[in-house]
Order: structure tokens, then sequence, then C-alpha cells
């Protein structure tokens, strides 16, 4: 360690540390500049995307001592750490909150929704400027650089998403092969059945299995061995071969045999679209998929945030915390992370847009809160902090890279890699390969 390392954390402070602190010292990587070594292990991870933004105030960072109309209408309430408060809306999860970790000094430059989400779901900046209706694609999703890198579990994709794709969750360069397995379909609806996954109807295997053979024949497509484009029919045949495996396979039935839990696990996760897609994504997490991502719209609170919320948070509290809870009890909660965040936060001043009556708050990208839990992460802390009334951060100011770079870390893949376009283009993984040192 530099010497200016000892002088800021104090002589008083490292003797008095534990071994935990100790470790963290050793990988610290924010104030020096120094490399954080990464995990003995790989994890998995799910994903939760808040689409739309998600108020930091009224979810991990209350302003209770700020004026009232940056305060809002929620409390905080204190959490099972000392020191630590969320909104009140969310009691399951103050109840645990030692098992994850908060971050609220994550701060971007793209305060639209096609930038934002573009930025926290790959890691990279827009190249050129991106409407806030945008669905762009400049660089590998976190996802597809999962399903890149690491292998998938026998007759299963390495990348889930559901039920929808986000604006920028695809695979850009490194083709389709490597696009998530979207699963549409509502978990929470009687008989659920992935589509794609069980044989139609009245089609027996030995029929199947002679179309297989059928297309064979009838097949005289061109490939491309080698071409600064990707080949769009290699990869439909991926596409075909993964979907074949997914009808074929055992494992891939069972992951998806939802109506197999008990109820009463059904019903801690909250029998809803959310929460049952919540309780599928650790059923794929435990069959080995490396990545899930579960999309839930909606956090785009303009208007009337307060009543919104008030409904909304509940539930999103109970699934959340029952998803952490389960894993942990299961013993997959040191393997698997658990993280939740949208594109960006909202403003500090609630405003009323015109011709609305109920306030919100807007699109605001100088500060967030993540929830992260879970892969090795040590819980029962906030990492960084904003200022009183919620507008920036102050204290360990971080960037979307620093969050990508942990996560490929814990993905046990190298965020400071160069990949390479199909034309040749020498491409970072992640410009500032810096992982954030309290979460490794």
């Amino acid at each position: 360690m530099k010497r200016r390392t000892y002088l800021k954390l104090g002589l008083a402070g490292l003797a008095g540390g534990s071994f935990l602190d100790l470790l963290a010292l050793r990988n610290a990587t924010a104030s020096d500049g120094s490399k954080a070594s990464g995990p003995t292990k790989q994890c998995n991870c799910i994903l939760i995307w808040m689409d739309g933004g998600p108020t930091h105030f009224e979810t991990f960072d209350p302003k209770p001592d700020a004026p009232s109309e940056i305060r809002g209408d929620f409390r905080p309430i204190a959490t099972n750490v000392p020191g630590i408060q969320i909104c009140e809306h969310m009691p399951k999860l103050a109840s645990i909150a030692d098992k994850y970790a908060i971050i609220r000094s994550v701060c971007h430059n793209q305060g639209n929704h096609g930038a934002g989400n573009h930025y926290m779901m790959t890691g990279a900046p827009p190249r050129i400027p991106v409407g806030c209706g945008a669905f762009v694609s400049f660089h590998p999703s976190l996802g597809s650089v999962a399903a890149y890198e690491r292998n998938a579990p026998h007759g299963l994709p390495a990348y889930f998403t559901m039920p929808s794709m986000s604006r920028s969750g695809g695979p850009n360069f490194l083709g389709a092969k490597y696009a998530p397995f979207i699963v549409g379909n509502d978990p929470n609806s009687k008989n659920f059945r992935v589509r794609d996954v069980e044989l139609p109807s009245g089609l027996a295997e030995d029929r199947f299995a002679a179309r297989k053979d059928l297309r064979k024949l009838v097949d005289r497509m061109p490939r491309f061995e080698v071409g600064s484009e990707i080949d769009p029919v290699s990869a439909y045949d991926d596409n075909y071969e993964q979907g074949y495996e997914l009808v074929q396979t055992p494992e891939a039935q069972k992951a998806f045999d939802i109506e197999s839990e008990p109820d009463v696990i059904r019903d801690a996760y909250g029998r809803n679209a959310f929460g049952q897609r919540a309780l599928l994504a650790r059923r794929l997490v435990e069959s080995g998929v490396p990545f899930v991502t579960i999309y839930d719209g909606g956090w785009d609170h303009h208007s009337d945030l307060f009543g919104a919320l008030e409904k909304r948070l509940p539930s999103w509290d109970q699934t959340v915390a029952t998803l952490i809870n389960d894993l942990d009890q299961r013993g997959m909660l040191e393997n698997t992370m658990v993280i939740a965040l949208g594109e960006f936060g909202r403003t500090p001043k609630i405003s009323t847009l015109a011709g609305q009556t109920k306030p919100g708050r807007d699109h605001w990208a100088n500060a967030m809160s993540i929830l992260f839990a879970g892969g090795g992460a040590r819980g029962g802390q906030v990492i960084g902090a904003t200022d009183r009334q919620g507008y920036a951060p102050i204290e360990r100011v971080l960037s979307p890279e620093n969050y990508v770079s942990t996560v490929y870390r814990k993905l046990g893949i190298d965020p400071g890699k160069i990949y390479y376009t199909p034309a040749g283009r020498p491409t970072h993984l992640v410009s500032d390969a810096t992982p954030i040192a309290e979460l490794m």
C-alpha cells in the first residue's frame, strides 16, 4: 500500500480494523489506482433492470432533513444494520440489510433513457447522441458478454431475459448466438409453458426427429467461413440448434417447471408476474445459467410518484427480499449476484409537468442508487454518499464503468479485455477496468 493510503485510513483505524478491513485494503483500487484482485470463483448474476430510472430518494437514499419539496412524502426507516436507513415501504429489505450493499454514488452524464440504458447495460457510453426513446447497441451487453465468455449449462442458453429484452441488452458485434433467450410468457399464469421448449401438441418425437433430418437434406444455403460481417445463416443455425436442445433436454424442462415449487415458496415470492419471474430466475441460476435479466418496467415516474410507489414498493420489496433470502438459505448467495438498478436516478426537486396534477420526479443522471447482494460482496454496507439534498455524490464518486467492471470480475471475466469486431477493430470491454473495491 502507498503511504497516503495509511494516512487516509489512520493508523488507529488500521490497528482496530477487522480481517475483512485488511482484505479490503489489500484490494483497494479507488484511492491509489491499483488493481483489485478478482474472485476465486465464478459467480452467476440475476440483474433486476428497473426500466425508466427508479428514484433514489424513495428507495435507498432518503433525505429526511431536506426541504419538503425534496424529501417527498415517504419517511425513512431503520434497517437491521445500525446507521443505514431506506424507504418505509421496503420493510422486508430493511430487515435483511446485512445481506446486501447499497451503492449511492454512481453517476454519469446520459440523462435520457436510450443513452442511460446503454451506459448501465454495457459499461460503455454511447459514441453518438442518442434519443430518449432509442433502442441502441454500440457495445455488447453484460449478459451477452457472459454468454460469450461462460459455458452454458447442458441444454440451456447462457443468457436469459424476461419478459423482454432491454433496449441495449443485446450482443452487438458478438452476433445473434449471444443474444438473450426471451421468456415472454407470464410464469404466474395457469399452466405456464415456455414457447419453443416443448414439442407442439400432436407432434411425436420420431416425427420431430424426421423433420430435423429433412431440414438437413433441403438446406443448401452457403455459410461464410471467414468474413468481415456476421453470417446471418450461421446465426440462424446456432438458434436452431439451441431450440432443438431446449426441446430435447430434460435439464431445460426441469428448469422451467415452476409449478413443481411448493406453494409456500411461490407465495413468498409473490403471486404476480414479477415475483414468479424472480423465482424462475433462481431456478435458472440453480441450473447453471450464468446471467438472467428480469426486465421490470414502469419506473419513469414524472407524475404520481408517491401514489404509484405506495402501491408498488411493498410487493417489489417482498419479491427482492425473498429472492435474496432464498438464495442465502440454499447456499447460493455467495456465488450469485442479485443487482437492482435502472438507467439513472430522479431529480431532487419534485416537479409537476404541464397538464399533470400529481407530482413526480424527472430524469437525473447525477445520482442513483444500486442494490448489490451476493457474489461474495460484503453486505451491511453503504458505498458512497450524495449531498444532503441528493443532487450529486460527495463521497466515493463512481462511474458505470466501475460498476460493470465489478460485475465482470465476479463473473470471472477480465474487464480489461480487448475484443475485436468482425471488421478487425479493437474494442475495450470496459474503458476503465477498475472494480468497486468494497464489493470485491
